[in-house]
Formats: C-alpha cells, structure tokens, sequence
C-alpha cells in the first residue's frame, strides 16, 4: 500500500512540473511572438511623394484603440485585418489634407463591411473630414461594386464615383425589424410582467407584445423620417440631385444598376477596377510598367501621424477623451460594456490629476443599469465642479447613455445620433408554466411578506408588483430632475420630451436635449477652448490599455484563453436567415448583461437597426 502512494504521489509530481514547464514554454513563446510582432509593426514607414491614400471600406471602424485581447488574436491568428479607432481616421485624413505627399484620397468600397456595420453617425464624422479634405484642392476618388445607403452615403463626397458594371447602387430608404419573442416565451411557458415609466419607452415591447404598439411605431417612424431626410439633402447636394427625385429613385427603383446609376446621376464613369488604377497611375505619375499606383493605406499612414496636428507632442497639458461604449452595467464591466464601478474609477483619477485639464466623454451606448448609469453620472457632476466636461454622442447615447451625459457642460451630437429615451422600466421573469408542464412544482416558507419576491417560480402578486412600481416611478422622477437641472430645462418640459421617446440628433437639438451638431473632433476643440489651452495639449485616451507585462499576469490573459479558438466570424455571414437569427442571438444577448442590483434599467432595449 506505501509504494501505491508513492507511485501516485511521484506520479502527481511528474503531471505537476510537466504542466509547469508547459505553462513556461508557452508563456515564452507567447511573449516571442508578441515582441516580433511589435518589431514587425514598427517597421520603418515612408510616404512617398504623388502618393494616394487608401481608404477600404472593409476596415473595421472603432471607437477606442484595440485592448490585449484583439492584440493576441491579431498575433496568433496572423489577422491582418485593418482597424482603426475613428479618431485616428479623422485625424489621418486632416493630416493628410496638409501633407504635400498625398495628392488624393482613394475610398475602396470594393467590400464595405466596415462602413455596414457603424451608424450613420459615424460615418458622418468621417464624411466631413473628407469633405474637408477636398475642400483644400485635393482629389477623392471612389470605387464600388455593391453600395448600400451607408456606403454609398460616405462615398458621395467624392469628385469622382466609378461603379463595377455589374456593380449595383441600393437606394431604396431606411428600416427598422424589430423581433419579438412574446409568443416563443408564451409558447415556453415563460412568464413576464412588465414595470415602465414613459409611454414610448418601447424597450419591453418586445417581450410582451407580437408588434409594434402605436406609440412606438410613431416614435420610429419619426426617428427613420428625420434620419432618411438628412440622407436625402446630403447626398443630394453633393451630386445635385434633389431630394424629391431622390425619393421617388428610391420609391419606383430600389436598386439601380451600373448604367442607370450613371445616367441618374449617382456614379461618373462605370468602370472596371483595373480601368480605377490605370486613372489612379496618371494622377500620382506612376509608370505605365508599375504594378499599381504609389499609395499609402490609411491605417499604414495613420502609424506616421499621430496625435492631432495642432497639438503640442510634449505637452503636460491632457484632454482626457473617455469611451463609453456598450451597454451600462453593474460593477466593473467587460470589454464593451460600461461598467459603472470601472468607470467611476476613472474620472475619479482623471478629476485628481492635474495635468488634464478637461475631459470629452465620447458615449456609444443604448443605456442599461439605473444604478451604473448613476454611478458613473455622480462622478462626472463631481468631475464637472473642478474642470470642464464635453459630451460628444456617436451612433447612439440614449436611456442610460443620457443619464450620464445630461451634467455634462456641454453635448454635442450628430444630426443622424439616436438619443433621448428618458424613462425606465422593469422586467420579471417567471417559469411557473415551463416548471408546471415539466412535472415540477415549487413550495414556499417564509418570515416576511416579501421574503420570497425575487422568486422565479411564480408571477409577482398585486402587492409585490405595487411596491417595484413605486420604485420605477421615483427612479424616473430622479431621472427626469437629473435631466432638468443637467440641461437647465423646467421640469414640466421635460417631462414631456421624455416618456422614453426616442429622438434624432437633429431634433434633440430643437428641444434642448442637445446642444450642438457636431462629432468628436468638434466636442475635442470645444474642450480646449474651455480649458484656455491653445496649441498646447495633447490626448490622453481611457479606458487605458494595460502594459504587457500588466496584461500576461492579469485577468485578462485568463480571460483570453477561453476564447482563443472563436474568430469573429458572425458579421461577415451574408445570408440574410442567418443574418435574422444573428438578430435573435443579440436581442436574447442582451439579457446576460442586465444586472442592475434594483432591477430597474435606463435602457434602449432592443436593437435599432437601421438599414
């Protein structure tokens, strides 16, 4: 029996160091291969002189830098796909405008995945920087073979459109599917009941009803009208069309193919993409023995330029850019989410430093937790008292995405931004039926009345639901008093802009919800002005990127390993079932993040997808 346990024992040993030397060597290997490619990275870069900078429409278009985890993944799996933060977009692009060496902008919408997949309001941001861009004497040149509304809403910009002629341009107008899951939870036995304050608040409808309810579909067809509007006078200046034949283009065609693109007015020339470089190759004097035109990709460029061109490099003075991207949820949140403890962190360590002289809260998200939302709201009124604070909003900053903005000294929003959304509400599950029909059944003994509230085995009683209700009304009564003393609006005014209505950028304007037109660079400038710092600043991004030898011990790298073997494979699938059930996926998604300790949530509930 002793040598049994001593050969388990020694045979535990062996497993025990055998695992450590494993963990060694690919730890080693790990960080060998990160410093060769950081090595690789930093190559020396060069623009040469009559270049054309690249922009494809495939790049994946961020709001902040990419964290340890897309970093690792870009390692292993030699992903060389480009993505770049929007700053970094706009701020190349205005570097570029200056730079003697690039003589053109080529926009590459060959693929536009990256442009499909971010907000109208985005993609207006980077629309004025190319504007701008051309507006100093230089050319932009657009190529595509399959254009949507966004992409070709970007692309519109440019002095010369070349489409594929089997190429094709959509202009057909916007809409919104919202899913609803009522009869697949009533099928299943899933009971809910619904708590809400603000009759447009439609972010429950989902889940109790089978379509749109009258005021939700008002709220979103109104939203959809201003949005569509805005697309119809843009692209119509631009290629002098006017918004009324636009609109019946998009009512009687649809979708225009390439000869008809042209003779509308939507393209220039229909040409082949060999036919685009052998232009490009006269434009940049390349020879004709060349393989293709002196270029230089915008990601490439961007390595060459950073920071913003009126900033001072060495500057001890900081404009804190902070994104608040995803979801708001309790505690400290993952990678896209907006944790309310992590974020409370950091404008704490942003109001006590003091180098950084004012702060821009970049937010992209639907809302969530009540209490995050609060949190996070708390710390930028305290941060407000002791230097300024911009609010700049992307896609969307509705519900909670508000409530953290509405003490801010000033917003600024894009005409196509989704905001507003002011109002709450709460959701209790209940598998009574699903457990019934199963053969299971539940009992209870308790103390008190409520004891057994949160129970899932039972609908709320009259009583319990009372009481939930009577904390969504003063949760949204300290939502909309927030609001009011944020923005500086009579309660009674505010409550009628509210009712979680959802509103445009543009009308968010007209009713006080929002101060400016305008997007990042614009709320940047408008910080530095408040600060009185003139040329002399530099950016200063949260949340921070950990170091690497931070990053190896932490969490993440824990956090990584478990999901080394996905690849984000799920937006590049075209079909449009799976495309329907990707949908479902996010909308049930979004469960797994709502977390708010009260059960009361600041949220734009379901997916506003517009296309």
């Amino acid at each position: 029996m002793g040598n049994f346990f001593k050969q388990i024992f020694a045979n535990l040993i062996g497993t025990l160091l055998g695992l450590m030397l494993f963990t060694s060597v690919i730890t080693t290997g790990l960080v060998i291969l990160i410093f060769a490619f950081t090595i690789s990275q930093s190559t020396k870069l060069v623009v040469k002189n009559n270049s054309v900078l690249v922009f494809n429409l495939s790049m994946k278009i961020t709001e902040s830098k990419p964290n340890n985890n897309q970093l690792l993944r870009k390692i292993i799996y030699n992903d060389n796909e480009p993505r770049m933060p929007l700053r970094s977009i706009l701020t190349s692009i205005d570097k570029a405008s200056k730079d003697n060496k690039i003589v053109a902008i080529y926009i590459n919408g060959s693929i536009a995945k990256g442009a499909n997949e971010v907000g109208f309001a985005t993609l207006k941001e980077i629309r004025q920087a190319l504007k701008k861009f051309r507006s100093s004497g230089k050319q932009v040149i657009a190529y595509g073979v399959n254009w949507g509304e966004k992409e070709y809403y970007l692309s519109s910009v440019a002095n010369k459109i070349l489409l594929n002629p089997l190429g094709k341009v959509e202009i057909n107008g916007f809409d919104s599917q919202p899913i609803f899951l009522a009869g697949a939870l009533q099928k299943y036995g899933v009971g809910v009941q619904v708590l809400r304050m603000g009759k447009f608040k439609g972010a429950v409808e989902a889940l109790i009803l089978e379509k749109l309810s009258p005021e939700n579909r008002q709220q979103t067809q109104k939203l959809l009208n201003d949005m569509w509007g805005e697309w119809l006078t843009t692209v119509g200046n631009s290629r002098k069309i006017s918004p009324q034949n636009l609109q019946l283009i998009a009512d009687n065609q649809g979708i225009l193919l390439a000869d008809k693109a042209k003779n509308y007015g939507f393209v220039d020339q229909v040409a082949y993409f060999d036919e685009v470089v052998k232009d490009l190759k006269k434009i940049t004097n390349s020879k004709k023995n060349e393989k293709t035109f002196t270029q230089i990709t915008l990601d490439k460029y961007s390595n060459l330029t950073h920071g913003i061109s009126h900033a001072t490099k060495n500057s001890k003075n900081k404009i804190a850019v902070v994104y608040a991207e995803g979801e708001i949820v309790d505690g400290e949140g993952k990678y896209k989410q907006v944790g309310g403890d992590y974020f409370a962190k950091v404008f704490r360590k942003i109001r006590q430093c003091k180098d950084i002289k004012a702060v821009v809260l970049r937010i992209n998200s639907p809302g969530g937790s009540a209490t995050a939302s609060e949190i996070i709201q708390r710390e930028v009124h305290l941060t407000r008292e002791v230097k300024p604070v911009v609010v700049s909003m992307g896609d969307v900053a509705a519900s909670g995405g508000y409530w953290i903005a509405a003490d801010a000294n000033r917003i600024f929003a894009e005409a196509f931004t989704i905001t507003g959304s002011i109002g709450v509400f709460g959701v209790s599950f209940n598998i009574k039926d699903l457990g019934n029909n199963n053969g299971i059944t539940w009992d209870s003994v308790k103390t008190g009345n409520y004891a057994d509230a949160e129970t899932v085995s039972r609908p709320k009683s009259a009583e319990e639901l009372k009481l939930y209700q009577r904390s969504i009304n003063q949760i949204y009564s300290f939502f909309l008093n927030k609001v009011a003393k944020g923005r500086n609006l009579p309660l009674e005014e505010v409550g009628k802009i509210a009712q979680g209505r959802v509103w445009s950028g543009i009308v968010a304007k007209e009713i006080g919800l929002v101060d400016e037109i305008g997007g990042l660079n614009a709320a940047i400038t408008y910080a530095v002005k408040q600060a009185k710092l003139g040329n002399n600043w530099i950016i200063q991004e949260y949340p921070q990127v950990d170091s690497l030898k931070e990053w190896l011990f932490s969490k993440a790298a824990q956090e990584t390993t478990k999901t080394l073997g996905i690849r984000d494979k799920s937006l590049q699938i075209q079909n449009p079932i799976m495309a329907e059930f990707q949908k479902l996926h996010r909308e049930v998604a979004i469960w797994q993040g709502m977390n708010d300790p009260k059960g009361v949530y600041a949220r734009l509930l379901f997916n506003i997808l517009i296309k």
